[in-house]
């Protein structure tokens, strides 16, 4: 269904090629992982296969890309699209809907499908990605792991014969991980072809037929699930690791009773909604605090709220005891959003950084190229920031935010797009972060990162007075498989959400 035939691809202007010699094929009713480092070509190789290499990107090809029989060059990517769905690794880069139900039924619709079997597709979309809270809801209002959910349903609308995934669960919570991979086993039962693309290897554990890894363009390793227990093959080649454990239920509540950063009967909601948190209360201590909750719960909320981007509608926030408003939040705080285009602006890597650092009050050209250097990207220094990989914008935009020094680090999924090697490389330099009195939110849903970096957990929804407190809930996916592929339970006593 999905096959490469000695495909070297080169990008215009580029003198090395982003692909070589690749060869590749998906069978029916087959799911193939393909792994990397970052910069590897694995973002070139979904362009490849949904025709936007090279018929958006141009380019130099050599070799055959073929969809369902048919090569690629002899296909719009409309074409192709109707064949073999991409989901990307940033869904708002192919949502064209205002609000949900319209998104799901947006294609439909531009196939020429009825009322009725669109409505019907919609229906069922809803249902099956657990959407019905939030099918009339603004795309614009959703979290980023409810836009990954409604990405990965307009794609099941449209009943495609190969699916295209690119890191699918880069912004989805564990529970929604789970149920990703069973509706994949689903799919693959009844003979779709599927490719999923991610550095998170765990969750595919028990689903995956083979596995491919790719370095420098080139598929360098394959085989079975199995070859991802062989450690030094994963550091050989940056990868995750292949078994995680689940310690977010082991982790301590924020116990301090006088945190760095303290909340005092916080209230917020989005307009029209009923509130995200209603007179709560808590200490955050200085050191490394992990955000968890389920998507939509309001940890982004939280942290535009913490880092004074958003207003809260009543209470206060203290940094080391002194009241802040949002203003004097901004100046002692860095945040990393979840989405990193929303941050860069400049025209080249070495610019994002320095500007920062005159933001800061600093003007020291050798401190922007040692923070490059401190997360890999010195040699991309003279880049379009745009023309990065999607872990390397990722990196760049921690870099930015670690410029000013600020009092309070939040980062808000920052292992989206990291390879194993370079999610050590931001765990250090976090540890290094909290080593110096700074005060450090992570907001992930990354287990991996929760196992080897939390310390204390604040947990959402948060629960006031006149809240009541919604605990980490079973699945249908836990109900059917116990844990989600790849990972390890671990248990201990719940300790209170908040303060």
């Amino acid at each position: 269904m999905l096959r490469c035939e000695n495909v070297t691809y080169t990008y215009p202007h580029q003198q090395t090629p982003a692909v070589r010699d690749l060869s590749l094929t998906v069978e029916p009713g087959e799911l193939v992982l393909c792994t990397g480092a970052s910069g590897c070509g694995k973002s070139t190789l979904i362009r490849l296969l949904n025709g936007l290499c090279p018929h958006y990107f141009s380019g130099t090809l050599q070799g055959r890309v073929l969809v369902n029989g048919a090569p690629t060059t002899e296909q719009t990517p409309p074409q192709i699209a109707r064949q073999a769905g991409t989901l990307f690794q940033d869904p708002e880069q192919q949502f064209f809907a205002l609000n949900v139900e319209d998104e799901l039924s947006f294609a439909l619709e531009w196939q020429g499908l009825g009322i009725e079997t669109m409505r019907h597709a919609v229906a069922g979309a809803v249902r099956q990605f657990g959407l019905e809270k939030i099918c009339r809801s603004s795309i614009h209002q959703l979290s980023e792991g409810q836009k990954q959910k409604v990405g990965l349903a307009s794609l099941w609308t449209q009943r495609p014969q190969a699916l295209v995934l690119d890191e699918p669960t880069a912004n989805l919570d564990p529970e929604s991980t789970a149920e990703l991979a069973l509706k994949l086993a689903h799919l693959k039962e009844r003979g779709m072809a599927i490719l999923v693309v991610d550095h998170r290897l765990y969750w595919l554990a028990d689903v995956v037929d083979r596995v491919v890894v790719m370095r420098e363009g080139r598929i360098e390793a394959e085989g079975d699930f199995a070859m991802l227990h062989d450690a030094e093959l994963r550091r050989r080649f940056g990868l995750r690791e292949a078994r995680v454990p689940d310690a977010r239920r082991t982790l301590p509540g924020c116990t301090s009773a006088h945190g760095l950063i303290q909340a005092r009967n916080l209230t917020h909601a989005h307009k029209g909604r009923k509130p995200l948190y209603e007179g709560v209360n808590f200490d955050l201590p200085g050191g490394v605090t992990a955000i968890i909750g389920h998507n939509g719960a309001g940890k982004t909320t939280l942290a535009r709220i913490l880092a004074g981007l958003d207003q809260q509608q009543n209470g206060e926030i203290l940094i080391r005891d002194q009241p802040c408003d949002a203003k004097q939040r901004m100046r002692h705080s860095g945040l990393v959003l979840q989405n990193a285009d929303h941050q860069l602006h400049m025209r080249t890597v070495e610019q994002e950084v320095q500007t920062c650092l005159e933001l800061a009050g600093q003007k020291d050209p050798d401190h922007a190229r040692m923070l490059l250097e401190e997360f890999g990207l010195l040699q991309l220094a003279g880049r379009h920031p745009q023309s990065l990989s999607g872990g390397e914008k990722q990196r760049l935009v921690v870099a930015c935010a670690l410029a000013k020094r600020p009092s309070l680090l939040i980062l808000d999924e920052p292992t989206s797009g990291l390879d194993g090697a370079n999610m050590h490389r931001l765990a250090a330099a976090i540890e290094r972060q909290a080593h110096q009195e700074r005060s450090v939110l992570l907001i992930t849903h990354d287990l991996e990162l929760l196992a080897g970096m939390g310390r204390q957990a604040l947990r959402l929804p948060l629960v006031g007075p006149r809240q009541i407190e919604t605990p980490l809930t079973e699945t249908p996916a836990r109900r059917q498989s116990g844990n989600a592929p790849g990972i390890t339970a671990q248990h201990n006593n719940p300790t209170a959400q908040v303060v």
